[in-house]
């Protein structure tokens, strides 16, 4: 199966739709993963504070797949937000993983109140200089963080990734992202389940003989997100992949998006502080 591909600032092609494993536990994260490889998922994304990084670098290792097919994603947690700490926090990540360079690196949070993520984000854009990570970014950050962003660096992320869904649709900060180049990547994009039994959602299903999280999904895809839905249950690892079989109209696509209702299930960026 052929995942298209969104192509970042610095020419690097990430695959639209990943596997993600945010709560996962380790021991059963290789699985989960293993099972997501064999379904045909080429992207994966962990984070320091997942857990989990070993176990998805047991299903890499055990999966045959070349190096080069895959696309690896982490991210450095708050504890790390400063320039060494944030240097230590790659090379730990990479260790976890059993990889010697990631493919897209992320400051997982601002968490603004100390300013740390500017210190964090020398170091990455350090790491992208020197060649040892095939792009970096940023989580959870909002416009005015993006914006201080360019007072330590002249590197702009390649992708920030935010809550978004039906529920919540984050449009100034994926509107700041575009207007900067920076590709919008959805997590929690099904909203934890919250938007899958709205009737704008079944009954597009129902038209299209697909099931609400594959419209959901499909929806993102078409308004050029990447998106990183997690499971453990195998057919719906499956499922989440078969999305590229119908077309969503405009009107169906206007439907989804009037689901607008501020549905955060997350902490907000400009609040949390791990």
């Amino acid at each position: 199966m052929a995942i298209p591909t969104v192509t970042l600032n610095n020419g690097l092609e990430m695959p639209q739709l990943g596997f993600g494993v945010f709560q996962v536990p380790d021991a059963e994260t290789t699985a989960a993963v293993s099972t997501a490889l064999e379904a045909g998922y080429r992207s994966i994304d962990t984070a320091a504070i997942y857990g989990n990084e070993a176990g998805v670098g047991r299903a890499i290792a055990e999966s045959g797949i070349a190096r080069d097919e895959l696309f690896v994603t982490s991210k450095l947690w708050i504890d790390a937000l400063g320039y060494d700490d944030a240097m230590r926090g790659y090379e730990a990540s990479l260790e976890r993983l059993g990889l010697e360079r990631l493919d897209l690196f992320l400051i997982h949070w601002p968490a603004p109140a100390t300013d740390g993520y500017l210190d964090a984000w020398r170091a990455l854009a350090q790491l992208a200089a020197d060649g040892r990570v095939g792009a970096v970014g940023v989580s959870n950050f909002l416009p005015e963080h993006l914006d201080r962003l360019a007072t330590v660096s002249d590197l702009v992320p390649a992708v920030n990734q935010v809550e978004l869904h039906p529920a919540l649709q984050n449009r100034e900060t994926a509107a700041a992202n575009t207007a900067r180049g920076i590709v919008t990547e959805a997590w929690s994009p099904l909203a934890q389940g919250a938007v899958l039994r709205d009737p704008a959602v079944t009954e597009i299903a129902d038209r299209h003989g697909v099931s609400a999280a594959q419209v959901v999904l499909r929806w993102h895809l078409q308004q050029g997100r990447v998106v990183i839905p997690k499971s453990v249950t195998p057919a719906r690892i499956a499922a989440n992949l078969d999305v590229f079989g119908f077309e969503l109209t405009s009107d169906e696509l206007a439907a989804v998006d009037g689901l607008e209702r501020d549905g955060r299930t997350g902490p907000h960026p400009a609040d949390f502080t791990g």
